[in-house]
C-alpha cells in the first residue's frame, strides 16, 4: 500500500494560493456545455472530479478545449446534446453523478451512467423519484435506489410542481435546478424536510443566474424555474478559490501559530464552508480577512477551545473541525452531520475511527460527532491513518500531524479534488529537526549520537536497538533469521519500551541481551530483509518528537529522515573498531577474539553496505567524520559545530 509519512511538525505559515472550488468547476462546466455560445472558464480545478465532468460532456459531444493557465473553452450546446446515446464512467464524482442523472433523464438520448464500487452504494432513489415525476424513464441497473442507472427519453409530461428530500442530500437539488430550465413550462421544486447543505443550493442558484436563469425562491422550501428558461453563455467565468480546501490551510494556521493566508477565496465567497474561518475564530483563533484572502493565526493565549456547533452551513469543512478538535481545551461536537453517512465513504464512522486510532474518545450518531481529545499530558499516539477512497479524511488527518509524527495510507485519493496537496502542505509547514548519524560499526556514532542528543536536550534513537530486538524476538520465537515473511511479523507487532534509559521487550529489561555477539549478527542479517525494514521504518520515524532527534543507524538521513537538518557519516579504521568492540566486550566480563571480531566487523560492513534494500553508503549531502584518531568528545564537538552551522544559517 502507498503511503506518506508526515514528520510532527513545529509550525505552520506562509501563503497558499487555492485550487479553484470543485463545487463551482463542476456546476459551471455542465451549465457551459448546456448554454449557447462559447465559455471560458478561469482557474478551473484540475482534479479527478472535474476530470470525469469533462470526459463526460467530451463524449456527449461537447467541445471543451483546454488552454493554458487553467483556462477551459466550452462550446455549448444550447441544450442539445449532439450524442444521444453513450455509456459514461464517472468515478467517484458525486456532483457529477447527481447533476448528469437529471440533466440526461430530460435532455432526451439513452446512457448508461455508472461509477467506482463506492458511487454504487450512494442512494440516489429520492432524485430518481423526483425526476419520474416529470417523465423521466430510469431503471436501476443493479440494486435499486443506486448507480448505475440506464436513462432513456423522457415521456412527454406537464406536471408543474415536483418534490424532492432534501435531508438526505442538496445534491438531488441541485441537479433538478440545473436540469429543469431544459423543460418548456414553470416547474416548481417542493423541497420535503429540512434542506440540509444549504450554502450549495446557494451556490446552484448563483452559478445559474449567472448562466442567465433566475430561479425564484420562496424560503428554503419551494423553488420555481420560469417557463422557457435558457441558459446563455456570459462569456467567461472566474472560479473561485475552494473554501473546502481553504478549511485544512486555515487549521494549518491556527494551530501551528501561523500565520498562514490562503488565497482565492474572501468572506463574500458564494461557498458555504468559508464560514469555516468563523467557527474557528469562535474556537478562540485569530482570523483577518482581505479582498482577495483568509489569514489565520493561533489563538492569543495559544489555546483553542472546543465548541458545539450546528455544521448545517459547513458540511464539508466540518470535518476539518473533527481533527482540530484534537487539540482544544474540552470536548467539541458537531451537529447536523447527516449527509457525512453517503459521502465518499461513511464519514462519521470513518472520523470516529481514526480519531480514536489518535487517542481521543468519540461518541456518534446519525447526525452527530463528539470528539474528547487526549489529555495535553498524554499527547497524541502516533497512528496510521485510513483513507477509505476519501480524499477529505487524507487532508483532514494531516493537521494531527502538528501533535504526532503519523502514516497517512493512500495520500493519491486527494487527487479528487487537490492533487499537490501533500506538496503545497510541505511549502507551509516547519517540521521537527533531526540530526542523523550513520555510518561503520564500531565507529562510535552510537556514543556520540546520544552524547550529541544530551547536548542539544533532543530525543535519541538507536535504531540498531530496534533491529536487535527484533532478533532477539525472533531467536525466542523459534523463528529463523532469513525467514522474512515471520521476521518481519515479529517486527510489526514488537512490544519495546524505551523508557527511563531502558529496553523493554515484552516488558522484560534486555539491553545487555541485545548487545551480545549472537544477537548482533542477527540484527545485520534481519536487518538486510527489505519486509523487516519496511515494518520498522514508520516505527522510527515516530521517534521524531517535540524539540528534536538525534537518530543513529545505517540509513537514517538517506531513507528514515531524508529531510535532516544535519547528516553525518562517522567510520574508522576496522583494525580501530575491532579493539574498541574487543575492549567493550572485556569490560562486560565476555570472552573475544581481536581476530574473529576483525573478520565479523568485515563481513557485517560487507552486508550492510551491499544489501538490496537501503545499503549502508555515506549520502551525497552527509559530512564525513573519520574517529579512528579522535576522542568520543571531539567527534561529539565536531557534531555539535555543524548542527549550529546549520541552526545558525536557517
Amino acid at each position: 500500500m502507498d503511503f506518506i509519512d508526515l514528520p510532527q511538525l513545529l509550525a505552520a505559515r506562509g501563503t497558499v494560493r487555492l485550487p479553484g472550488s470543485k463545487s463551482i468547476s463542476n456546476r459551471v462546466l455542465l451549465l457551459a456545455a448546456l448554454a449557447s455560445g462559447d465559455t471560458e472558464l478561469r482557474d478551473l480545478l484540475q482534479s479527478d472530479d472535474t476530470a470525469r465532468m469533462i470526459d463526460a460532456l467530451r463524449t456527449l459531444g461537447v467541445k471543451v478545449e483546454a488552454l493554458a493557465d487553467r483556462r477551459f473553452l466550452v462550446s455549448g450546446v444550447g441544450g442539445v446534446f449532439p450524442v444521444r446515446e453513450a455509456d459514461l464512467f464517472l468515478g467517484n464524482a458525486g456532483t457529477a453523478v447527481r447533476s448528469l442523472t437529471a440533466v440526461l433523464a430530460l435532455a432526451g438520448g439513452d446512457y448508461r451512467l455508472s461509477g467506482v464500487a463506492r458511487m454504487h452504494e450512494r442512494p440516489i432513489a429520492d432524485l430518481v423519484d423526483s425526476l419520474r415525476q416529470l417523465g423521466a424513464e430510469i431503471a436501476y441497473a443493479a440494486q435499486d435506489g443506486f448507480p448505475p442507472l440506464l436513462i432513456s427519453s423522457p415521456t412527454p409530461g406537464s406536471a408543474a410542481v415536483v418534490r424532492v428530500r432534501g435531508d438526505v442530500s442538496s445534491q438531488f437539488l441541485t441537479g433538478l435546478l440545473m436540469a429543469l430550465p431544459l423543460r418548456t413550462v414553470a416547474t416548481t421544486v417542493e423541497v420535503v424536510g429540512e434542506l440540509i447543505s444549504r450554502p450549495y443550493v446557494e451556490l446552484t442558484l448563483a452559478s445559474m443566474a449567472r448562466f442567465g436563469v433566475e430561479v425564484v425562491r420562496e424560503g428554503w422550501q419551494r423553488f420555481t424555474v420560469p417557463a422557457a428558461s435558457a441558459y446563455r453563455s456570459p462569456g467567461f467565468v472566474e472560479v473561485e478559490g475552494d473554501a473546502s480546501s481553504a478549511s485544512y490551510f486555515l487549521a494549518l494556521g491556527a494551530l501551528g501559530g501561523g500565520p498562514l493566508r490562503v488565497e482565492g477565496v474572501a468572506r463574500d465567497s458564494l461557498q458555504g464552508d468559508v464560514r469555516f474561518a468563523d467557527a474557528l475564530a469562535g474556537m478562540g483563533a485569530k482570523i483577518t480577512f482581505g479582498d482577495t484572502w483568509i489569514e489565520a493565526a493561533a489563538a492569543a493565549d495559544g489555546r483553542l477551545q472546543g465548541v458545539d456547533l450546528d455544521c448545517n452551513h459547513i458540511p464539508d469543512a466540518a470535518m476539518t473541525l473533527a481533527t482540530v478538535a484534537l487539540f482544544a481545551d474540552g470536548a467539541t461536537t458537531l451537529r447536523n452531520i447527516a449527509s457525512w453517512r453517503v459521502k465518499e465513504t461513511d464519514r462519521i464512522a470513518a472520523m470516529a475511527s481514526e480519531l480514536r486510532k489518535l487517542g481521543a474518545r468519540v461518541d456518534s450518531g446519525d447526525d452527530f460527532i463528539r470528539v474528547v481529545p487526549p489529555a495535553r499530558a498524554q499527547g497524541l499516539r502516533p497512528a496510521a491513518i485510513a483513507t477509505y477512497d476519501d480524499h477529505r479524511m487524507a487532508m483532514c488527518f494531516s493537521l494531527a500531524a502538528l501533535g504526532t509524527p503519523l502514516r497517512i495510507n493512500d495520500p493519491a485519493v486527494v487527487s479528487k479534488t487537490f492533487p499537490d496537496y501533500f506538496e503545497r502542505f510541505a511549502a507551509v509547514t516547519r517540521p521537527v529537526p533531526v540530526v542523523a548519524i550513520d555510518g561503520t560499526s564500531a565507529s562510535g556514532k552510537g556514543t556520540v549520537a546520544s552524547r550529541v542528543a544530551e547536548a542539544l536536550g533532543w530525543h535519541y534513537l538507536d535504531s540498531g536497538a530496534l533491529y536487535r530486538l527484533t532478533a532477539l524476538a525472533a531467536r525466542r520465537a523459534a523463528i529463523a533469521w532469513d525467514d522474512e515473511a515471520a521476521v518481519a511479523a515479529i517486527a510489526t507487532n514488537l512490544d519495546v519500551d524505551f523508557s527511563g534509559g531502558l529496553i523493554s521487550l515484552a516488558g522484560e529489561e534486555v539491553g545487555d541481551a541485545i548487545r551480545s555477539e549472537e544477537i548482533s549478527a542477527g540484527a545485520s542479517l534481519v536487518a538486510a530483509l527489505p519486509a523487516v525494514r519496511a515494518a520498522l521504518l514508520f516505527r522510527q520515524r515516530a521517534f521524531r518528537r517535540l524539540p528534536g532527534l538525534v537518530a543513529d543507524g545505517r540509513d537514517m538521513g538517506a531513507v528514515v529522515f531524508p529531510d535532516s537538518m544535519t547528516k553525518v557519516f562517522l567510520t574508522a579504521n576496522v583494525a580501530i573498531r575491532a579493539e574498541r568492540r574487543h575492549k567493550q566486550l572485556i569490560e562486560k566480563g565476555i570472552a573475544a577474539s581481536i581476530a574473529a571480531l576483525l573478520l565479523d566487523l568485515r563481513e557485517r560492513d560487507e552486508r550492510d553496505s551491499q544489501r538490496s534494500v537501503a545499503p549502508m553508503q555515506q549520502s551525497a549531502d552527509a559530512e564525513l567524520l573519520d574517529t579512528t584518531n579522535l576522542t568520543i568528545a571531539t567527534a561529539v564537538a565536531q557534531v555539535l559545530e555543524w548542527v549550529n552551522k546549520v541552526s545558525d544559517s536557517g
